[in-house]
């Protein structure tokens, strides 16, 4: 193999991840465009000594040698779950970064399609990536279900029925109800955690002024 197309695939290795990590970049991902390129380009360098070794110094793909080094590729899958495990949190009956993780994943196997010559696959595959992360994401805003997680205090009994009932009227799935009760000596508050299912980005900021209008209530949190 020569240095040209060496440094061919290192540099197409470093445009691809480049392309991916800005898209997880603009969007503010744990993972943005550094990673995404060092992800690239050490799946494509681990190719790259993947064949050099099996080609380059046995003359022979099919030999013992050229399968032990194949083993090399299987443990970029591994490093890179190790890898997209950091990118995933579990938060308050949220789990986020798992599309980032499943990026990272598909990035690196790009990564190893470049190192090993395979041009087309690799810049379909990166086209193909993009798609699933932006256009889909466009065409199919309106299905599946959100997330909305609230936090509040009140010193009214009463505000804590009023919102149940508002969720029910309205069908919304509730995934986590919590209501803690405090005590500051004569005075009685409740600290409330709701985390519901909601299908349009209206109907959010419907529930959020629905609570911001009940009396001696403070929202704490909400996303």
């Amino acid at each position: 193999m020569s240095n040209s197309v060496i440094i061919l695939r290192i540099s197409l290795a470093i445009l691809v991840g480049t392309i991916i990590g800005i898209e997880r970049e603009i969007k503010n991902r744990p993972a943005g465009m550094r990673t995404h390129i060092l992800v690239c380009l050490g799946a494509c360098i681990i190719s790259l000594i993947e064949s050099y070794f099996s080609a380059g110094i046995t003359g022979d793909t099919s030999s013992s040698v050229a399968y032990n080094f194949g083993r090399l590729s299987a443990q970029v899958v591994s490093g890179i779950g190790f890898l997209g495990a950091g990118t995933i949190i579990f938060q308050k009956q949220f789990v986020r970064g798992l599309t980032t993780a499943a990026g990272m994943w598909a990035t690196a196997g790009i990564g190893m399609a470049v190192g090993g010559g395979m041009y087309w696959l690799s810049v379909s595959a990166t086209v193909l990536t993009l798609a699933g992360l932006e256009l889909l994401t466009v065409l199919f805003k309106n299905l599946g279900l959100r997330t909305m997680l609230v936090h509040f205090t009140t010193t009214r009994q009463e505000n804590l029925v009023r919102i149940l009932d508002q969720v029910h009227q309205r069908r919304y799935r509730v995934v986590s109800y919590k209501a803690a009760e405090e005590k500051h000596g004569e005075l009685c508050s409740y600290r409330v955690s709701l985390v519901v299912k909601i299908k349009e980005q209206r109907e959010e900021q419907a529930l959020f002024t629905f609570i911001q209008s009940l009396p001696d209530l403070v929202l704490t949190e909400m996303e």
